[in-house]
């Protein structure tokens, strides 16, 4: 089995905050991803220039697909980036994690994703798309999703109807499972109508936390839950630090969460849905593959960033692997 991913190619500088007035000064609502441009983004990073900062290559796509293959499943990643240091860095990196890099390269500046880390471990995003914006319908071919089982995309895209309608029809041609991440609330506000038209039709699997769950169906978690299995194969409806729930047909789940220090909520999603891709992939109950998804979001919010040490990763490899 082997999954591919499609998304924002993006590389992450992070920085943690002492007090949330920056995010005032700043103009970004606590919590938020703005889509911001490149003088926007210079005066983030001179916003940070005194503080700590911490460097990953992300997007939330990319950051589910390497924490697949971290549990050494095969996969692959579409996305796009600038012929610069951030986009070489993003390719090395994403070969380093033995992903197949299906990246489209062009002579724009790469996308970077400042983001700014509450006490509480909250992220708020300054998001500068740059040649990740780029990624388009005319990009894709059918060759491109050949050999895999599954085709991972993040929410950020959906704004581009045009690749995800060819996308996901290709994925399908292919016989793939389509899976998708709601990834932010409001960009699942600005795109309810065609969620709710693609959703039913074309996709298995949907990750969402309460806020998004709630923005696409206008209820609470719960209920949400209900609608939204309705409509695809499996519907997981996360809710923060109490955990999740899971429901396939009738069969219904609550997976709580890990009590931990939580210092940075930077790619606790994202590693989530790898834990339990992994899991079903390797035929486990939802349960199981419900906690494999609970154990590795419990251990990246312990850490800065999207991404965990080798050493984490073998701690984490022998728990699940046992």
């Amino acid at each position: 089995m082997k999954v591919l991913g499609m998304g924002n190619a993006l590389v992450d500088v992070l920085a943690l905050i002492d007090n949330d007035t920056l995010l005032s000064q700043l103009e970004l609502p606590k919590g938020s991803m703005q889509l911001i441009d490149e003088q926007k983004k210079e005066a983030l990073h001179k916003a940070m220039e005194n503080m700590d900062t911490f460097l990953a290559s992300g997007g939330s796509a990319s950051n589910t697909i390497t924490g697949i293959a971290k549990l050494g499943i095969g996969t692959g990643f579409i996305g796009r980036v600038g012929k610069d240091f951030y986009g070489n860095y993003y390719k090395e990196d994403l070969e380093g994690y033995n992903v197949k890099s299906q990246l489209i390269v062009c002579n724009e500046s790469s996308g970077v994703a400042t983001t700014f880390v509450s006490k509480d471990g909250q992220r708020t995003f300054g998001t500068y798309l740059g040649a990740a914006a780029g990624l388009s319908a005319e990009d894709l071919n059918s060759e491109d999703f050949a050999g895999y089982d599954y085709f991972y995309i993040e929410g950020y895209l959906v704004q581009n109807l045009s690749l995800i309608r060819k996308a996901i029809l290709l994925a399908k041609e292919n016989g793939l499972k389509v899976v998708l991440d709601m990834a932010s609330y409001n960009v699942v506000e600005a795109s309810r109508d065609f969620l709710l038209e693609i959703i039913p039709e074309y996709v298995d699997i949907i990750f969402a936390n309460e806020e998004e769950a709630k923005a696409l169906c206008n209820t609470e978690p719960e209920e949400a839950l209900e609608q939204i299995a309705g409509m695809v194969d499996i519907a997981i409806v996360k809710i923060g630090e109490k955990g999740s729930f899971i429901k396939r047909g009738d069969e219904k789940v609550f997976v709580p969460a890990l009590k931990v220090n939580c210092i940075d909520t930077t790619g606790a999603g994202d590693l989530y849905a790898a834990g339990f891709l992994y899991g079903l992939i390797n035929n486990m109950s939802l349960e199981e593959a419900g906690e494999v998804g609970t154990l590795l979001a419990g251990n990246v919010i312990q850490g800065m960033g999207p991404k965990m040490d080798s050493e984490k990763w073998d701690e984490l490899i022998a728990i699940v692997k046992k």
